[in-house]
Order: structure tokens, then C-alpha cells, then sequence
């Protein structure tokens, strides 16, 4: 199983697989209807509007687990494929800032690698809904890539 996750990282790396294959092997992210567009070297991920994620049906507003799981999860694919390595990452820490209310529509991710070292990877990630400049919230998340003491 290991090889052939190497080989779908590789591929999708490389424009010969479609990145949602990937994203449908991890159980949680498949679970939230996670889907992942590229547009060139960038990578969307998005949230699809689900009447299941409502945490306020007043509003409605998408529960905030939600909303972290769905982050968490476009963190650990985004290493994933930025270290090419079929080595799902353990998540050490997650820190979210919730800005404003995630209404009942599609909710977009972008995430950015701030350090990638041997064991240890931190990521950025922002989620929005109308506009990239406005984003619902941020996360920053530390990641175990490693537990060999190499």
C-alpha cells in the first residue's frame, strides 16, 4: 500500500493523476467531501456546502469542528504532496482563529509551508468563502513527520 501511495503522490506531483484520487484515500477528508482544484502550482481545496456540517441552523453557520477538520485534513494532503513521501504526517498542534461566521456555502483552504525540516513541518492554512482577502479563519498547525532522531 505504501508504494502505491508513493506512486499517486508522484504522479499527481508530476500532472499524470488527478489530485482527488489522493485526497480520496484519507478516510477523514473523503468523509467531509473534501475536493482539491489546481490551478497551475496552486492548490484549492474546498469545503462543499453540506447540510450535515451546520453546527447554527439560525443563521446557518457551518460547525467549527467542521470547518478545523477540513483544514487540519488540506494541511496534512498539502504535505503530503509537498514532500512526496507516503508518510501521513501526525498532527503535534493545531491552533485556529475563528474571524467570522462560515456561512452555508463552499468554503475554500489554501495552506503554505512555513518550515519542512526532517521531522517537523509548520503550516499556515486560510480558509474563505466570498473573497481570499477575507478569510473566516487561520490555522497554524505543527506537524511530527518523523519520529526517527536522525
Amino acid at each position: 500500500m505504501t508504494e502505491s501511495l508513493k506512486a499517486l503522490i508522484e504522479a499527481c506531483r508530476q500532472g499524470q493523476a488527478d489530485y482527488q484520487d489522493l485526497v480520496d484515500r484519507v478516510p477523514y477528508a473523503r468523509f467531509l467531501g473534501i475536493e482539491l482544484r489546481v490551478q497551475g502550482e496552486e492548490l484549492t481545496f474546498i469545503l462543499p456546502k453540506n447540510p450535515e456540517n451546520i453546527g447554527n441552523p439560525t443563521l446557518p453557520a457551518l460547525h467549527g469542528g467542521a470547518v478545523a477538520g477540513f483544514m487540519e485534513q488540506a494541511a496534512i494532503i498539502f504535505i503530503l504532496l509537498e514532500m512526496g513521501e507516503p508518510k501521513v504526517p501526525k498532527t503535534i498542534d493545531f491552533t485556529i482563529d475563528y474571524l467570522r461566521a462560515g456561512l452555508f456555502r463552499d468554503t475554500y483552504a489554501e495552506c503554505r509551508i512555513t518550515r519542512l525540516g526532517r521531522r517537523i513541518a509548520n503550516v499556515h492554512i486560510s480558509a474563505w468563502q466570498k473573497r481570499r482577502e477575507e478569510p473566516i479563519t487561520i490555522a497554524r498547525a505543527h506537524f511530527l513527520l518523523s519520529e526517527e532522531n536522525n
